[in-house]
């Protein structure tokens, strides 16, 4: 199982889900979910299971649960 690192940029409270910036392990994305109660950060996980095809569990969320910048686990 290959495990990545990912650095995340999230812009919350967005129209809709979507990639919006892609580089080497660098990722923007827009959230349409709130960034209150962790609405922001589930969804994250949520987007990025579709986007890779893995379930949840292997996404972990390292650091920046209450910041735009995110560093997040994934195993492929």
């Amino acid at each position: 199982m290959a495990e990545k690192i990912f650095h995340i940029k999230v812009v919350p409270n967005a129209k809709i889900n979507k990639i919006v910036e892609e580089k080497d392990n660098f990722f923007k994305i827009k959230l349409n979910a709130p960034a209150i109660e962790n609405k922001a950060n589930l969804a994250l996980i949520e987007f990025l299971s579709r986007h890779f095809k893995i379930a949840k569990s292997r996404i972990e969320l390292i650091k920046g649960q209450k910041s735009r910048n995110k560093i997040v686990k994934v195993n492929l």
